[in-house]
Formats: C-alpha cells, sequence, structure tokens
C-alpha cells in the first residue's frame, strides 16, 4: 500500500436510507502499483445495520469483486468505474425498502 501522503480521498458517503440499512461509498486514489494498476481502491457496501452485506464491490485486494448476501459472486466481470458506480447506486435503489 501507498504511504498516506500518497493517498487522496476522493468519494466518503456513508448514510441510512432507513433505519436498517447503511451505505458506504469510499474511494480513494492511491499510487499506481500492481495492486492498484488504475490508481484506484474502492469499497461500495449497501448492508445491513447489523453488519450483513446486501451488495458489496470492491478491490480491497487488488482484485474486482462483487459480494451479495449469499456470498462472494463468481460471475461478476469487472466493466469499469463509472459502471460500477452506477450499477451499485441501481442495486441499491431497487434492493432498498
Amino acid at each position: 500500500m501507498a504511504p498516506a501522503d500518497d493517498v487522496m480521498e476522493l468519494v466518503d458517503e456513508r448514510f441510512k436510507p432507513d433505519g436498517n440499512t447503511i451505505v458506504r461509498i469510499r474511494i480513494l486514489a492511491v499510487q499506481d502499483s500492481e495492486k492498484f494498476p488504475d490508481g484506484v481502491k474502492y469499497r461500495l457496501h449497501y448492508g445491513t445495520v447489523g453488519g450483513d452485506t446486501i451488495v458489496r464491490y470492491d478491490n480491497s485486494h487488488g482484485v474486482h469483486e462483487r459480494h451479495t448476501a449469499d456470498g462472494l459472486d463468481d460471475d461478476y466481470e469487472f466493466p469499469g468505474y463509472s459502471e460500477v458506480q452506477a450499477r451499485f447506486r441501481w442495486e441499491t435503489d431497487v434492493l432498498g425498502p
């Protein structure tokens, strides 16, 4: 991981759409590396207040992943950053109360 001064926070949002769910969107510009070749580290999380995941997109391990309440989505193919953000916002709207 890059030193802290090489990390720039691009987005850091956290809110509760209702009393039972939480959305956390965190996108960081990081130093280009083998793990993050595009210089972007992200986590788009929608879950319950109790800590259960409903849907989450991230590349925390250097691999683009989609997690659901059933676990890791093995069929997921990363379509690009803009598309992931749009899909996440659509899914949280559709999956929400």
